[in-house]
């Protein structure tokens, strides 16, 4: 009876230990997630990019360019795609 509450219970704890890694794991955006970011991004008045990636919970993407030129490292929200933070890249 203790082995089985054991084996129960380690399998309970290690799909939960894994999460956290996989929330915050570097990858690219599938075709769908892509079209909608490039979406926002146009939307927003950016003409090109660079990366795009979802880290640390959000979408990132590197050195999106206005039509002044200018590049800024944009960050969206993973659900509305909305732009939570813009940066001015030096």
């Amino acid at each position: 009876m203790k082995s089985k509450i054991f084996a129960a219970a380690l399998l309970l704890a290690v799909p939960a230990t894994s999460l956290p890694a996989l929330a915050t794991d570097d990858r690219a955006p599938t075709a769908e997630e892509r079209e909608r970011i490039e979406e926002v991004l146009r939307g927003a008045g950016y003409v090109s990019w660079e990366e795009i990636e979802f880290d640390d919970n959000r979408w990132e993407v590197d050195d999106a360019r206005d039509e002044k030129g200018r590049e800024f490292d944009v960050k969206l929200d993973p659900e509305s795609y909305e732009i939570v933070s813009t940066r001015e890249d030096d």
